[in-house]
Parts: C-alpha cells; sequence; structure tokens
C-alpha cells in the first residue's frame, strides 16, 4: 500500500490566519472567542462565537480583498472564501506546482463542510419572498453548494484529479482527509488537496443550534471561559468558523521533489453509533471502534500513542463519552498520553473542526508542543488520573499523535499521525 505524507498546510481561524501565526496563538493559550459582531444577537440565547478576524493580512487576519477579486467574490459564500484562503497557503507550503497534464490529473481537492452556504441560502429566501424569485443571483445555486469549496480550488489551480466534498456533519474534515489519503494510497491521484470549511455564525446558524440546545450561553459575558471541555461548568459548545486544509501526498512521490514532509497520515478510521441523531450513544463505543480500526491500519498499538487531540467540544454528555472511550483504549496507557482540546481556544468549526485539529496534531509532531485545554478550572469527575494539559502548553516528544471527530447522526472518524 502507497504511504501518505502531509507536505503543505493552511489555516483559517478565530485566531486569525496562517499556520505560523495561528499555533503561536494556540500554543501561548489564547482563545478567539468573543462577542459576536456580524449580525444583532439580541433576540439570541447565545451572544458569543468564534469569529475570524479581519483586517490586514500583514497582521494574520483575514482580508478577503487580498486573496479573491471581487468579482469572484460574488460567486460564493463565505465558507468557499474561507476554503479558497487555506488551500492557497497550504500549496503555496507545499511548493507543489503540477507543471503538465499528467501532474494535474494526478491532483485532486477534497473539501468538505457541514452546513455550507447557510448563509447565502438565507439571504436568497428573503431576496425571493420579499422582492421575488426574479432577483435572485445567478451564482445563488453555486454560492451554496457545499462541493464548490472544492470546485473553485481546482478551478484555481487546475487540478483535474478527483474532485470531491464529504458531508457528514462534525466529521468532515477528518473524513475528507481520511478519505484523500485513501485516494492516494490506491492510486487514484498522487497529491490531494484536502481539508473542510465553515461559515456558520448568522442569524439563522446561531439560531439553529440554539433551537438545538447544543450551545454555550452561561458565559455571554465572559466570552473566553465559555469553550471548558472536562470542566464541570461547561453548558454547550462554543461555534467556531474557518477552514483547514493539508496538501497530501505519496511518500516517495514527496520525496522524489525533495518536499518538507510534516508528518505521514498513518491510519484511519470510521464508524457508526446508529443510536440517536445528536447525542453520542453512552458507551461511547462508536467513538472505541473508530480510533480501534485507525490504529490497526497504522499497525500500531495504544501504548504507541503519544497525543490526543480530543473531539473535545465542551458538551455536558459528549466530552465523558469521548474521554471513556478513550480510556477504554489506551488501559494502562491512559495517564501517559496527553489528551487535549482545542476547541477550547477556537471553539467547534463544524465541518472543519477536523481539518484544523489535524494540523494542530502535525504541529504537535513537529515541534514537540502539545497545545493546552484552556478554561480547565473544576475538572469532572472521572478526569482523575489523566493528562488533560490545563491552562498552560506542554513540551513532549510526539511520535504519534490520535485526532478524533464525532458528528450528528452518530458518525465518527479518527486519524493516526506518525512522524517520519
Amino acid at each position: 500500500m502507497r504511504r501518505v505524507v502531509i507536505t503543505g498546510m493552511g489555516i483559517v481561524s478565530p485566531l486569525g490566519i496562517g499556520v505560523d501565526h495561528v499555533w503561536q496563538q494556540i500554543i501561548a493559550g489564547q482563545s478567539g472567542i468573543d462577542k459576536i459582531d456580524r449580525f444583532d444577537t439580541s433576540d439570541h440565547p447565545t451572544k458569543i462565537g468564534g469569529q475570524v478576524p479581519t483586517g490586514k493580512t500583514e497582521d494574520g487576519c483575514f482580508d478577503i480583498n487580498h486573496w479573491i477579486d471581487p468579482k469572484e467574490q460574488k460567486k460564493m459564500d463565505l465558507f468557499i472564501a474561507y476554503g479558497i484562503v487555506a488551500a492557497d497557503m497550504a500549496i503555496a507550503d507545499s511548493g507543489w506546482v503540477a507543471h503538465d497534464d499528467d501532474a494535474k490529473n494526478r491532483t485532486g481537492v477534497m473539501i468538505g463542510a457541514a452546513m455550507g452556504g447557510v448563509r447565502a441560502l438565507e439571504d436568497g429566501i428573503m431576496t425571493s419572498f420579499n422582492k421575488g424569485p426574479k432577483r435572485l443571483r445567478p451564482f445563488f445555486v453555486p454560492s451554496l453548494l457545499i462541493n464548490l469549496a472544492s470546485g473553485h480550488v481546482s478551478m484555481r489551480h487546475g487540478f483535474k484529479g478527483p474532485n470531491h466534498a464529504p458531508v457528514t456533519a462534525c466529521a468532515t474534515g477528518t473524513h475528507a482527509i481520511g478519505d484523500a489519503s485513501r485516494m492516494i494510497m490506491f492510486g487514484d491521484a498522487d497529491v490531494m488537496v484536502a481539508g473542510g470549511t465553515e461559515s456558520a455564525i448568522h442569524y439563522v446558524g446561531v439560531a439553529g443550534f440554539n433551537a438545538a440546545r447544543a450551545l454555550s450561553t452561561a458565559y455571554n459575558d465572559d466570552p473566553k471561559k465559555a469553550s471548558r471541555p472536562w470542566d464541570k461548568g461547561r453548558d454547550g459548545f462554543v461555534m467556531g468558523e474557518g477552514a483547514g486544509v493539508l496538501v497530501l501526498e505519496e511518500y516517495e512521490h514527496a520525496k522524489a521533489r525533495g518536499a518538507k514532509i510534516y508528518a505521514e497520515i498513518a491510519g484511519y478510521g470510521m464508524s457508526g453509533d446508529a443510536y440517536h441523531l445528536t447525542s453520542p450513544e453512552p458507551s461511547g463505543d462508536g467513538g472505541y471502534r473508530a480510533m480501534q480500526t485507525a490504529l490497526k491500519y497504522a499497525e500500531l498499538a495504544p501504548n504507541d500513542i503519544d497525543y490526543i487531540n480530543a473531539h473535545g467540544t465542551s458538551t455536558p454528555a459528549g466530552d465523558m463519552v469521548e474521554l471513556h472511550a478513550i480510556e477504554r483504549l489506551l488501559g494502562n496507557h491512559t495517564p501517559n498520553v496527553a489528551i487535549s482540546s482545542t476547541k477550547s481556544s477556537v471553539g467547534h468549526l463544524l465541518g472543519a473542526a477536523g481539518a484544523v485539529e489535524a494540523l494542530f496534531c502535525a504541529k504537535t509532531i513537529e515541534t514537540g508542543t502539545i497545545p493546552p485545554t484552556l478554561n480547565l478550572d473544576n475538572p469532572e469527575d472521572g478526569t482523575e488520573g489523566k493528562n488533560l494539559v490545563p491552562h498552560v502548553s506542554q513540551q513532549k516528544e510526539v511520535s504519534v499523535a490520535l485526532s478524533n471527530s464525532f458528528g450528528f447522526g452518530g458518525t465518527n472518524a479518527s486519524l493516526v499521525f506518525k512522524r517520519i
């Protein structure tokens, strides 16, 4: 089976844009969560979120005009723009240029989302009802379709290989990377641009998750304290937005061109809970089986794991269900493994979460720095004897890292990353 490595990375997040900038913010324990200023939240129970900061690119902020021509912007929802920018950064970081038709045909794109263009849909519905259907923009449909993030990136760079877009709720980014890695393993492509993107912080998006009682409402006056995985004071997740994109490459292909290699995608596991639309199966068996399968394909044992970037959304039920599954997997090795949730810094990026967290795993392997779990002030019962990396980052040589993503509908995905 062909091996797959990471040779490029790009990120748009509530802590800004660019891998180096965001990584320094993450390991310094900074939070990108604040009051929502994009719309009036006065009639929403939740008034906070992890918005992508706008401003000058050189300051690590998102300036859409720096990346995308204003005429092109009219063709896309913001989630597509985030995906384009993260992909542009990842491709530049990789140094990969498809110079000829064969290289273009062997390079594909797989960028997914959970919600997609809900803002564009919301605007289109309001326009059609208030002004009539003839007032809809001609790019209304392409602006909201989830696969158009992949479509724009492929057209922008001339990549003619597999063009795909998974949609698996909050497991989307992880599934995109795992599925793209398999395309390379089985020879469908030599290079894949893979990840997730999301921009659901708008009136209907926040209202919908509030209706499901999934979001935090207790920390509107202290936003940076709201995302608190495994803490007794947690009351729901904080919605974030952004994109994470990786360039995946067949190992020998990367070596032949002298590419920098961050880490290897060593294993990938999936499972289904078959239990509930929004709640995890209480025993955590689905998450356990996804992790177990990822290790199986990596040909590694639980004792090989050094770090886990947990799904850890800060929900009352989900956090401990996952932790119990991790403990079941690791057994006596549990105290030796650092486990943290970077959602405490950036919130939950929904379909982009797994891709951003895969990037953080690769950086952990590269740097030996483990990002912290913020706001873990009063750990939940059952966390005893586990290193949840509270408050501050830790230094540790990491050879194997695992990342979890679990989504509505009981969809579970895990990735194993290994040092080359």
